[in-house]
Order: C-alpha cells, then structure tokens, then sequence
C-alpha cells in the first residue's frame, strides 16, 4: 500500500508559503454565486512559466477546475494579446482588458536543487489593474496534480468568498462486465476523475461507500459470503474491519461528523430500523422502532440531527429525527417517492432522489421540508452526494437500454451539469472532505 499511502496522505507535509498577500480594493472583480443563475466570470489562465510541458499541464488542470464549477469562462488562449514571459512582472492589463478578461492568473513551476517542486501563482484584477492573491508551494513532483488544484481552490475562494472544494476525492463503486454478470470493486479518484484506483478485488459485491470525516477510512457494504454487511477500510494501511456481526441484513452506514459514530440500517423480521454504533466502545443505539423501512440516515453537520426515508407512511418519505431517536417528523409532500437523503455539509439543504411520472430526479429541499428543488431528472438518476463546500452535487445515472451507470455532477443552479469521466461504468459516488 506504499504507492497509496504516497498518493492520498503524504501530502500532509506539503509546505504552503504565503508570497503576496492580498489587497483589498473597491473595484475588485468578485463572483455572486448566492444568484439562481450566474453569469460566469471571463478569467485568462496562462500556461505557467516552466523548462518543460509540466507548467503548462499544472495551469491546464486549474483551468479545467475553474470551467467544470460553471463560474468561470477561460479565455481561449488564441485570443491572448501578451504573452507572459515573466510572471512576477506587472501585465499590461489594457492587453487584458481588450479580450473582456476580467481577471488573469500566472505563475511558474520550478524543479528545486533538492528535487521537490515549487509552483506559485499570482491573480491579478484587469480592471482595478492590481494583484489579488499569490502563493508558493512545495511539493514531491509526482504530486503535481494536487498542487493544481490548491490553486484553483484558493483562485475559486478569492474570486466568490467561499471554499472551493477540487482538491477532494470521490470513492465510488467501479463496475464491468454484463449486466447480468456484474462485477463491482470500491474505486477512488480525484474529484475530476483522475488517479483512479481500485481498492477492492472484485470478488464479492460492494455498495453505498461512505468516507469518514477524518479522512482516512470509508464505510461500506459488501456481500462478502453471501451475506450483507458493514465494512470500515483504512485507505493508509488497506486494514479492513468488519463494523459489529448482526443476525440481519445491515446496509447504508454513513459516518457522524466527528468520525466516532456510524448510523445504519438493519433488517429484521421483515422490517428496517436505523441504528446507531459507538466505533469506540461498539455499543449500539436503535433510533427508530417500525413495522416499516427506515434507512439511508445522514446526520446534520451540527449532530443534532438525522434525516432518513422510511416507507411508514405506504412509500418512501424522508423524515428527520432528534440524533438520538426523538422527535421524528416526515419533511416530503410532494407528488412521488423520495429517497437516498444526504445533509448538506452547510446544513442548510437537503439532497434526495425523487422517483415520479416513471422519471428519476435529483433535488434538495430545506431541513424543514420546504423549498423543494429539482436540480436534473433522467431516466434512472440516484444517490447524490455532496461537494465539501455544499455547491455542487454528484450522483450517477444509469441509461435506458445497455450500457451502465455513469457519474455526473451538477450544481444548485441546476444550469452546470457535467459528465465526470471514469475508465469504465461508475456508480455510488461520494465525496470526500478538503484534503488536508
């Protein structure tokens, strides 16, 4: 597991050095991303200054970051007027300014004596004529990728004021073959779909993956012997540990913020409850008591809450209960069945499916029910999964006729929907915190 340990955690000894800071200004080019549909900013992405084609990689993954978040409109690089030589020199921003680039980002990536890599850029204003950010970072060369999108990050946090959220994983599950003959591995990539790597064999079936706030592990469910159950995987060792050994079916674990707890669902008699385990002391709580279906629970940011579907009521609904069980109260009215609720990381939406009229749609409503949205509907759309900033959803889709499932994502405008290209049929997403 050294080559996975290297790619996923050795980054926690990157250094990051402040070059320039930024200067506050009242004519500062800013994004509004609270507006139903924005109008994306033009930004002009120069390859970065370098001895061989890796500058030019390094800007075109920021670019590529910036463009997928449907806020920025690069500037096809034909039209540039200056071409920059020197990025710690001043632009001649009227050059800019001529091609409606609203803001232009520079910089250099350079091989250090000691073999590390040092990448900075600068972010300048064309219009107010002044820089708004520069960084410097140092990393392993091999991690180049990763420093591409800190970058982008910091440019998209700048720019609108909030997070980005590219520097960021997605495990999924990975499948091939027929559809009659399926074979599903736990993968993870990079939030664009790059560095694919699968994690499990194949050899028995894996579903509804989830990543732990820490970072560090996911929970998920596999057929392992023919039997349904709750898995925690280590993904710095590859260490797998079996999550209690429950006479029933257990399914859909997700992780409480603070990493110490996982909610789930287990089968009994015919029915499902939701359950709550300790990780620490494996003591485990039953939230919900029903002659019914409850599962999928997903806590609130806060803890305090846990929102799940249940069929109690003739077909699935969401509810949201107290943590501890109390209080429980159904949140969807609309026409059709919901399901595969996920709590917003800002706390302040709810992702779901909706399955209605024969169609699938992702949407989000209120913690209290209200305010419901469809963001994309298809003909079998599930499972979204938030973006650590609480922008941008993903989810997979699976196609009338042959073929299989595929990952998009989509933002709360509804308006940006994309493709995330894996090697091979995708589903099950689901989105890891900001790497650290």
């Amino acid at each position: 597991m050294r080559k996975l340990r290297q790619t996923l955690f050795v980054f926690a000894a990157l250094l990051v050095a402040s070059l320039l800071a930024s200067q506050p200004a009242a004519a500062l080019v800013e994004i509004d991303i609270n507006r139903a549909n924005v109008e994306p900013l033009p930004i002009a992405i120069t390859d970065f200054q370098a001895g061989d084609d890796l500058g030019a990689r390094v800007s075109g993954v920021i670019e590529a970051d910036l463009k997928r978040s449907g806020l920025f409109a690069p500037v096809n690089r034909a039209a540039f007027i200056e071409q920059i030589a020197d990025p710690d020199q001043t632009p001649r921003f009227p050059d800019w300014t001529a091609i409606n680039a609203q803001a232009l980002v520079t910089g250099r990536v350079v091989r250090e004596a000691d073999g590390r890599l040092r990448a900075e850029y600068r972010l300048w204003d064309t219009f107010a004529n002044q820089q708004l950010a520069g960084e410097q970072f140092f990393t392993s060369p091999e991690n180049w990728r990763r420093v591409a999108h800190i970058i982008a990050d910091a440019i998209y946090q700048r720019l609108t004021g909030e997070k980005g959220y590219f520097d960021s994983r997605v495990v999924f599950v990975s499948e091939s073959g027929p559809k009659s003959d399926r074979k599903k591995q736990l993968a993870i990539m990079d939030q664009d779909g790059a560095n694919v790597r699968m994690l499990t064999s194949g050899n028995d079936i894996v579903l509804t993956p989830r990543f732990s706030p820490n970072r560090q592990e996911i929970t998920y469910m596999s057929f392992e012997g023919g039997q349904p159950r709750v898995y925690l995987l280590q993904l710095e060792t590859g260490q797998r540990e079996l999550v209690g050994n429950f006479p029933g079916m257990t399914f859909s674990p997700r992780f409480s913020p603070d990493g110490q707890k996982i909610v789930m669902s287990l089968q009994q008699d015919g029915n499902a409850n939701i359950y709550a385990m300790d990780l620490r002391s494996r003591a485990t709580t039953r939230l919900t008591s029903t002659a019914a279906i409850d599962t999928s629970p997903s806590f609130s940011p806060d803890s305090q809450r846990i929102v799940f579907e249940s069929d109690r009521g003739g077909r699935q609904q969401l509810y949201v209960m107290g943590a501890d069980g109390s209080n429980q109260q159904r949140i969807s009215f609309g026409d059709g069945s919901y399901s595969t609720p996920v709590w917003s990381p800002r706390g302040d939406l709810i992702a779901f499916t909706k399955q209605s009229g024969g169609k699938f749609s992702i949407g989000v409503m209120k913690p209290d029910g209200s305010g419901e949205r469809i963001l994309t509907t298809g003909f079998h759309n599930e499972g979204p999964t938030w973006a650590p900033n609480g922008r941008v959803l993903m989810f997979f889709r699976q196609p009338a006729g042959a073929g299989g499932p595929q990952i998009y994502s989509i933002d709360l405008t509804g308006y940006n929907e994309q493709r995330v290209e894996t090697p091979g049929y995708a589903s099950d997403p689901a989105w890891s915190p900001l790497l650290e």
